[in-house]
């Protein structure tokens, strides 16, 4: 009698380092949450934002630094090593990439470069080409994102207060201006990062300069968002002010002229960074990098309302969070900070426990997850 073989599934996390250019990887015990290390590859100087193929089988990383570029990575399902495989070149520095749900575009969004702009993904899962299509958008686009059903694409415009709404042609793969272009937010919110609930009712938006998160209802007919409530990060007796978008770039013709000294100590600001959401949509969390905190949300089963529930201290300017697919950890990196936070989730709850700190690369801010078959 033979005797079948089980394999065991795996739960790789992978953390670019900026400052390192490095990718650090690790293997994620499902059951204690311990993190063992398992290396690096080099990627290049500012490796920042990453995004997982659904298929779990590569992962894409951006590159901030001239040229700038995106690599596509292997993910050996044995060992969670990385290879990289190919590189494409993109249209500007992209601090923000993710992937539709058929594993056929890359998205990416420019903050200093006003655009957002999408690279097709070959055979084998690489992205060799260049970009399909770029598009202008309004003052610092931070983030895109597509909705589960890969039909709908939105963008946040830190400085001009915006969410664009787009749709996606599934005949030319371009993104088309979906009817109404936009939503305004509230002026100074500064829209920054977007994530989608698992049953695609609720857009939640995080503001970088109030430290808010936004709820949208997303109607799965028109692919529109309409404001529901807000709720926010930082605790009632909070006293950092508002943050301040950058002002727009002088143009072209205009002389460059030097940043007048300042002879005042600026005020602490709100500067919220990442936001995630649990797979079973029951919790939300986000993070504020001037007072270094995690902050959780109870997420209301039938409206998608989200209500404040604690905030506890973390890695000191905590730029990424990333929760296992499980839903039982979320584990938290900080751009300031030499260690990464694994996190406990109490299911019932959404308290965050410690389990444990382990050493990362310089600059550590993108956080992926894999969990591979």
């Amino acid at each position: 009698m033979v005797s079948a073989t089980v394999s065991r599934a795996e739960t790789y996390v992978y953390v670019s380092a900026a400052t390192d250019g490095k990718i650090d990887t690790y293997r994620l015990d499902e059951t204690s949450g311990n993190l063992k290390s398992l290396g690096d590859v080099d990627a290049g100087t500012s490796v920042m934002p990453m995004t997982v193929s659904p298929d779990r089988t590569r992962l894409y990383a951006v590159v901030r630094s001239q040229p700038y570029r995106v690599l596509t990575y292997a993910i050996n399902p044995s060992t969670g090593s990385l290879t990289e495989k190919a590189s494409a070149a993109l249209p500007d520095s992209m601090p923000y990439v993710s992937i539709d749900p058929s594993g056929r575009l890359l998205f990416f969004a420019s903050y200093g470069g006003n655009k957002i702009a999408s690279l097709p993904v070959g055979l084998e899962g690489l992205v060799k080409d260049g970009a399909k299509q770029v598009i202008p958008t309004g003052h610092n686009a931070h983030s895109i994102v597509s909705d589960k059903s890969g039909k709908y694409i939105f963008v946040t415009n830190l400085g001009a207060d915006a969410v664009l709404q787009y749709r996606l042609n599934g005949e030319t793969g371009l993104l088309e201006p979906n009817s109404p272009a936009s939503v305004q937010t509230k002026p100074g919110q500064g829209p920054r990062h977007i994530v989608v609930s698992p049953d695609n009712r609720s857009i939640y938006i995080l503001t970088e300069l109030t430290g808010e998160v936004i709820h949208y209802a997303l109607d799965a007919a028109t692919g529109t968002l309409a404001e529901r409530d807000t709720a926010t990060i930082l605790p009632p007796e909070s006293t950092l002010e508002p943050g301040v978008a950058p002002p727009p770039p002088p143009p072209f013709s205009q002389p460059l002229k030097p940043a007048a000294a300042s002879t005042t100590t600026p005020p602490a600001r709100i500067w919220a960074a990442d936001i995630g959401v649990t797979p079973d949509g029951r919790f939300v969390y986000a993070t504020e990098r001037s007072t270094s905190i995690i902050t959780a949300f109870a997420v209301d089963p039938e409206t998608g309302a989200l209500t404040r529930l604690s905030s506890i201290g973390t890695e000191k300017q905590p730029r990424g969070i990333r929760i296992d697919p499980t839903g039982r950890f979320l584990i938290a990196s900080g751009e300031k900070s030499d260690r990464l936070s694994v996190y406990a989730i109490d299911g019932q709850t959404g308290r965050l426990t410690e389990q444990g700190r382990y050493p990362v690369g310089k600059g550590a801010n993108w956080i992926e997850i894999v969990d591979v078959p």
